[in-house]
């Protein structure tokens, strides 16, 4: 109304606000002013002082407080919604709700989903059905269905990760509409255009007819996403869109590792009218390398997040030339040219001193994963064993043709050559050079463009064998081989048939030789091609057979969350490149050492904002806030001014001298002033809370404390409290460790980082926490911290698989539904936290019955023989059932507070030391699984 966002549940009555001229005349009039009358003795009392005096007309501050009375009764009778919902469509019919759900929806769902719930509510007002045809889910058939049906469904709906298929809910809604003639369509839209449905304007023009259309979109911060992350010689890139330039914004990208902990962070900032920023790590190639996720903080979607795996790496590559013209002619040696090719994909070391064979051996002590050797002929034997050990543990070994390598001859080549080589449009040869001719659908360059004006003048030949046409990944126009290659053990040997300079192709000059070399290079992390495919994984190609399918491992959801993944989503080829779908969500796919990534967006998208005035129909804008009805508060008011009138009344009748002279005047005085210095006293105590929170970080940090969360049920936090004491009792006299008192922690507003663990007792009806509350533990897990998650109900809880979960076990769920949390598994038993203090086999409570689970490890080595085993640091989260607490509570005597289940003789000291195991494990990492103490730990084992 009047371009607020305000709306009148019975608008009709604002028309009594043209009776406020009246009621402002009448005011004034009354009371008439007095009629003067001459009487003679009146003179006598003209001397005498009056107590009390009535004005002659009303004030002109009264009659108006009394006007805006009336005028705040009236507003109030009409009924004032704040932030109302949009309107319907005009027309009679059923509803038709097309509500986008792909990920740029995300950050505004709670908005979009409160916006169809009101449409639907008034649906159901008037009786008409609902047909919800969701853009990502997008159901086989669209049926008129009840509204009570349609409001359960849509609580249902969540966002999906991948972009609306606003085409296939469109023809839904077309097919419905030739039954349903008078049907009114609502289309609550995300506003983004991602460049799928160019005629989705003309689809939705052709439904509009007779104002049946209403398009709710805009009103909302526009998403955010990233793409086209770039590992850069000095820093890594990655860029920050946005479909439209309104308004200014600015925000931080942080960067996580495979197992979320944060490695830094970069600012960007998006000034007015620019929808497109960079945000830049600058930070060593070795931490840039072991970033895995990219997230925009403070942002909820899969298009805010942006995962990189090992194709993104920037890999160490050393260059050893076998020729002399490097200091001769350094402009026309074969390392110039490759290291103009390498430079903008990899870190390039050059080897300028030295012979060959020193800068192999130097290159491989370094560990680089790949070595490319140009003309490099004779290699000695302890060398050549190297490099074959290089090669058969996962390295690539890349070489170049040359005179040296012409008349050599090695067991480091993917094919066995001819000596001499061959000479083609020389004097003496009948030849002519020869243009690229093919590339073989098995190799890494299967779909390069190749140029028609590169040429061959020279090249070293392969003998014609049987395994010849396999390992030629590309060859000339004759059918000769141009490069050669073949897997050995987890490494690649490649093999250049030419030179790395000019001297025998203009090769080196195209822009397919930079791409030839950026994909020779990424062998070093690509996993061996697959003799057989999973039988549930379908083959990508049908002409690519022998091309790894990966299966996904993890993941996003439409928030950006990772999940594990759900029975649609199916295995993609080794080298996807394409961007997420529904077959396809964005996670990571693969074995945990060769994951593939699959993201949101490709690195060219960039989304647009829709021109939602050219889908026709009412455009009505989002709303943010959910609708509130301000009677309340006006009514308040008007109580409020109604009190002031009386007041006013009183005071100009001279009521307030009547009721206590001078006395109480002093008396009022005195209160007023008094509450004056109250209020002085709280404006200068206004840093009291900084004041608590100093002193709550202090108790906190001088001594190391565990935590509790305070649920607000006083027995279970007392519970906690005394459990976690008797915990620390325990720890101070078998351990050096002395810890202090519990401390119950508010997880919403208390500091949490300064706790190493959390212990979180979950009660069966508590109410979920918020987003901003989760998004704390969150943070608090990530930064490294420990919660205990004990759920207290391993005698409810059967534990059975597909056995419906305890109270307590769903609102877990839940929990952990809306945290980024790593894959769980149960404690297994040479878990390092089964040896981190006392050799345990499982971890009671005052209950037995329950599982302990951890954060699941990487597979074990079947070649490795240790007691302990470990990830790379300490699992974030560990949950329990077995009521944890209870078994550790004792009273200020050491007496146990709660009996234990079922109460076995040893099961309360093994319950503490299980407590001791959690906080070494916290305190000290995966210490125990070094190899330092395999020793003892097999002595202890009597192994």
């Amino acid at each position: 109304m009047f371009g607020l966002p305000l709306a009148f549940s019975a608008p009709l009555l604002l028309t009594a606000f043209l009776a406020l001229p009246l009621l402002w005349f009448l005011l004034r009039v009354v009371p008439p002013k007095p009629r003067e009358v001459a009487f003679p003795p009146m003179r006598l009392l003209l001397g005498i002082t009056p107590k009390e005096e009535s004005a002659a007309r009303t004030p002109w501050w009264l009659t108006a407080l009394r006007l805006l009375l009336a005028a705040l009764i009236i507003l109030a009778a009409a009924g004032p919604i704040l932030n109302p919902p949009a309107a319907g469509p005009s027309s009679g019919g059923p509803l038709v709700l097309i509500i986008d759900q792909g990920w740029p929806a995300a950050a505004s769902w709670e908005a979009r989903r409160a916006a169809a719930a009101a449409l639907i509510d008034e649906a159901e007002t008037n009786g008409r059905g609902v047909a919800l045809i969701p853009t990502g889910d997008v159901p086989r058939e669209a049926t008129l269905i009840s509204p009570s049906a349609a409001r359960d469904r849509l609580r249902s709906l969540e966002p999906v990760p991948y972009g609306p298929a606003r085409k296939e809910a469109l023809a839904l809604a077309q097919r419905l509409l030739g039954n349903e003639p008078q049907a009114g369509i609502v289309f609550i839209t995300d506003a983004v255009d991602l460049g799928a449905d160019p005629d989705l304007a003309q689809g939705f023009a052709a439904l509009n007819g007779a104002g049946r259309l209403l398009v709710v979109g805009g009103g909302v911060a526009a998403p955010l996403a990233l793409a086209g992350a770039e590992n850069g010689a000095e820093a890594l890139t990655v860029k920050v869109l946005r479909p439209e330039g309104a308004g200014p914004r600015a925000g931080r990208v942080t960067a996580h590792d495979m197992r979320g902990l944060a490695l830094g962070e970069a600012l960007f900032t998006l000034p007015e009218g620019v929808t497109e920023a960079e945000a830049r790590f600058d930070m060593p190639v070795e931490i840039r390398n072991e970033i895995a996720r990219l997230e925009i903080a403070g942002e909820r979607s899969a298009g805010v997040v942006q995962l990189l795996d090992k194709r993104w790496r920037r890999r160490a590559v050393g260059l050893v030339s076998g020729t002399s013209t490097d200091t001769g002619q350094p402009l026309l040696a074969p390392t110039y040219y490759l290291s103009r090719a390498l430079g903008p994909y990899a870190d390039l070391r050059v080897a300028e001193t030295g012979s060959a064979t020193e800068n192999i051996n130097r290159f491989l002590e370094q560990r680089l994963p790949v070595l490319v050797l140009t003309d490099v002929g004779t290699i000695p034997p302890a060398t050549r064993a190297r490099l074959a050990r290089f090669v058969e543990e996962g390295g690539v070994l890349v070489r170049f043709a040359g005179p040296r390598l012409a008349n050599a001859q090695d067991d480091l080549l993917p094919v066995k050559l001819r000596r001499g080589g061959r000479v083609l449009g020389g004097s003496l040869s009948w030849e002519t050079p020869q243009k690229l001719g093919a590339l073989s659908a098995e190799g890494p360059f299967r779909d390069l463009h190749l140029p028609d004006d590169v040429t061959v003048t020279r090249q070293v030949l392969a003998e014609p064998d049987g395994m010849l046409a396999e390992r030629a990944w590309a060859t000339l126009a004759d059918g000769t081989p141009l490069v050669t290659g073949v897997r050995r053990g987890k490494g690649a040997l490649v093999l250049f048939h030419v030179t790395g300079d000019t001297s025998w192709s203009n090769l080196p000059l195209s822009g397919t030789f930079v791409e030839m070399l950026r994909r020779v290079i990424a062998l070093s992390d690509a996993p061996p091609p697959a003799e057989t495919a999973p039988a549930e994984a379908p083959v990508p190609t049908a002409s690519r057979p022998d091309v790894a399918v990966l299966p996904p491992a993890r993941v996003l959801d439409g928030f950006g969350a990772f999940r594990p993944a759900g029975p649609t989503a199916r295995a993609v080829p080794a080298d996807y490149a394409g961007r997420a779908t529904a077959d396809h969500p964005p996670g990571f796919y693969g074995p945990p050492d060769g994951l593939v990534a699959v993201n949101t967006l490709l690195p060219a998208d960039r989304p647009k904002a829709l021109d939602l005035s050219a889908l026709g129909g009412r455009v009505e804008p989002l709303q943010e806030n959910a609708p509130r009805d301000l009677r309340g508060p006006v009514l308040v008011a008007a109580m409020g001014l109604l009190l002031l009138d009386a007041l006013a009344v009183l005071f100009l009748a001279g009521g307030f001298s009547r009721m206590g002279g001078p006395k109480l005047r002093r008396g009022a005085t005195a209160v007023l002033l008094a509450a004056i210095a109250l209020g002085a006293a709280g404006l200068a105590g206004a840093p009291a809370p900084a004041r608590a929170d100093d002193a709550f970080a202090l108790k906190a940090t001088l001594q190391t404390r565990f935590a509790y969360v305070v649920t607000g049920d006083g027995e279970v936090d007392e519970i906690s409290r005394a459990g976690l004491d008797g915990l620390a009792t325990f720890l101070g006299q078998r351990t050096a460790l002395q810890a202090g008192e519990a401390m119950g922690v508010d997880i919403a507003r208390d500091e949490l980082a300064f706790f190493p663990l959390l212990y979180w007792p979950i009660l069966p009806d508590m109410s979920p926490p918020p987003p901003a509350v989760l998004a704390r533990i969150d943070a608090y897990m990530k930064q490294g911290g420990t919660v205990i998650f004990d759920t207290r109900d391993a005698i409810e809880a059967s534990g059975a698989p597909g056995a419906p979960l305890s109270a307590a076990g769903a609102r877990l769920k839940d929990i952990l539904s809306r945290l980024d949390i790593p894959e769980l598994e149960p404690v297994p038993r040479d878990h390092v936290l089964t040896k981190a203090f006392y050799l345990l086999k499982d971890f009671p409570g005052r209950f037995t019955g329950g599982t302990t689970w951890v954060e699941a490890l990487p597979a074990a080595d079947a070649d490795a023989d240790r007691p302990a085993r470990a990830g790379d640091g300490v699992s974030p989260v560990i949950i329990s059932s077995n009521d944890l607490a209870g078994a550790w509570a004792v009273t200020r005597n050491g007496e146990p507070l709660l009996p234990l289940t079922p109460g076995e003789p040893r099961q309360r000291e093994i319950a503490f030391r299980a407590g001791a195991n959690m906080v070494m494990y916290v305190l000290t990492g995966n210490y125990k699984a070094d190899q330092v103490h395999v020793p003892a730990l097999l002595e202890r084992l009597g192994q």
